[in-house]
Parts: C-alpha cells; sequence; structure tokens
C-alpha cells in the first residue's frame, strides 16, 4: 500500500509540473499573441503591397496605355495609389512592379473594385501579362529607416538600389543588430541618403525574400559617389566594427541579391 501511495503521490506531481509546464507555455504564447496584436493595431505602420508582373514584350505599348489608365482612374490618391518600377537589374530584370501604398491592412477592406474595377483589370491589364510572379506585402521599420526627405513625389528618387536578404535556418539573434548599425552609418553619412529595410510580412516558402533594403537616389550618376562607407561605419559603430560586421553577415544570413527598380512615371498615371 505504502509503494502504491507513493506512485501516487508521484504521479500527481508530475501531473502538477506538466500542467505548470502547459500554462507557462500558454501564458507564452498568449504573450506572443498580444504583443502581434498590438503591433497590427499600430497606428502608425506602413505595409506596401508589391505584385510582380512578367509583361508580354510583343504587347507593352498596349500594357502601358491600359495600366497607365487604369491607375489614373483607379489608384490615384490615398493608400490606394499605384506606383509602377520597371526591373532593370538582376534575376528578375524585365519584369515589373505594380505597388500600392503605403498602406495599412485594414485598407484591403475598401480597396476599389467595384465601380468597373475589377473587369478593368481583368479585360485590359491581364491579357497582357504573362505571369504574376510574386504578390507580397513589406513593412517598413520606421525606427531605422532614413526616408523622412521622401514626400511621395517619386520622379525626385526615381531609382531604387534594392539589396534582399535571406536569413539562415535557426537562430539568427544577429539580424537586429546587423540593420541597426546600417542604419546608423546612413544616418551619419554625409549628404542626403535615403534608405530603409523592409520585411517581409508573410513567408515565401523556398524564395528567400525576406529582407530588403532600399537606397533610393536621384539619377545614375548618384552610384558614383563616394560616401566614405567604412571608414563612417567604424567611426559609429566603433573600430574594427566593420570587420565584425563582415562575420555577422556571414553567420545570419545564407543569400543575397541585388535590383534596380526604376519609377516608371507613365504606367502609374502620375
Amino acid at each position: 500500500m505504502q509503494k502504491l501511495h507513493y506512485d501516487s503521490n508521484q504521479q500527481i506531481n508530475i501531473m502538477k509540473k506538466k500542467s505548470i509546464s502547459f500554462l507557462i507555455m500558454v501564458t507564452m504564447l498568449f504573450g506572443a499573441m498580444d504583443t502581434i496584436n498590438a503591433q497590427d493595431s499600430s497606428e502608425t505602420y506602413k505595409i506596401w503591397e508589391d505584385i510582380m508582373l512578367t509583361p508580354d514584350n510583343t504587347k507593352l505599348k498596349v500594357l502601358q496605355e491600359n495600366m497607365r489608365k487604369h491607375n489614373a482612374t483607379y489608384h490615384k490618391n490615398g493608400p490606394h495609389k499605384a506606383t509602377v518600377y520597371n526591373i532593370a537589374s538582376g534575376p528578375n530584370a524585365g519584369n515589373i512592379i505594380w505597388e500600392m501604398g503605403p498602406m495599412m491592412y485594414k485598407h484591403n477592406d475598401t480597396r476599389p473594385t467595384e465601380g468597373g474595377h475589377d473587369a478593368d483589370w481583368r479585360d485590359n491589364i491581364m491579357p497582357y501579362i504573362k505571369k504574376i510572379q510574386t504578390i507580397e506585402y513589406w513593412r517598413s521599420d520606421d525606427k531605422l529607416n532614413n526616408t523622412d526627405m521622401l514626400d511621395g513625389d517619386n520622379s525626385k528618387y526615381p531609382i531604387m538600389f534594392v539589396r534582399y536578404f535571406e536569413v539562415k535556418d535557426g537562430p539568427t539573434p544577429g539580424v537586429n543588430t546587423f540593420f541597426e548599425r546600417v542604419s546608423k552609418t546612413v544616418k551619419a553619412l554625409d549628404g542626403v541618403n535615403p534608405w530603409g529595410v523592409y520585411y517581409n510580412e508573410f513567408r515565401q516558402g523556398d524564395l528567400g525574400r525576406h529582407i530588403a533594403t532600399f537606397s533610393f537616389s536621384p539619377n545614375w550618376a548618384d552610384f558614383e559617389r563616394d560616401v566614405n562607407w567604412v571608414e563612417t561605419f567604424n567611426k559609429v559603430n566603433g573600430a574594427n566594427s566593420w570587420q565584425n560586421q563582415q562575420d555577422l553577415y556571414a553567420a545570419t544570413f545564407k543569400n543575397t541579391w541585388d535590383e534596380i527598380w526604376v519609377y516608371n512615371k507613365l504606367m502609374s498615371g502620375d
């Protein structure tokens, strides 16, 4: 009887421990959910919907005119404003980006669908598109970004240098530190240097499009400007920090690639 009593107590203790562990897990889960909900309910966050399209190159003239009319009619202002970019370099060169925003998720509930919008997209845009490559939502990091000088006039900075980052599998605690250092450096450079970091809101499988940084340029000659990057980096982040940044890069990311986007004023309907 004593043995049975001991076993019963032992089982009760085990059950208590499991219950406590379960409660801790539930608390952590709901805590994480509260954090996510708090982020989502923010009145200041900004996202962009980006659709990558492969055009039919034999019908570019028609597509260009139809896209211009569509955007000028249905996506002229506000959170539903559309902007079109040509991808001029990189693995997706030749495609175009149709972008809507900046916006919030709630604006999808009021996006134009009626009044001829959907029929116009179906009949006058899609017949001249070979493939929809991706539809993604990108959220800006307003704490790190250096974009206050951007006023919505894309013609002032019509060329964008885009770098995509694919984060390694498993724990990668260095992501925040990596971009915080870059942000500090950009903000310390001489001159005007619009730059931002954006996070892909949803998983992309093996596409690896996790994070993207954008540098905004007024012209192609801006790429020839020497900004003393390494010197400034070491100055604001500490001696020899640039070498440490290279090591952090190798430990955090498994792939990166670059693209150049060029603002297409005509197709944007501006």
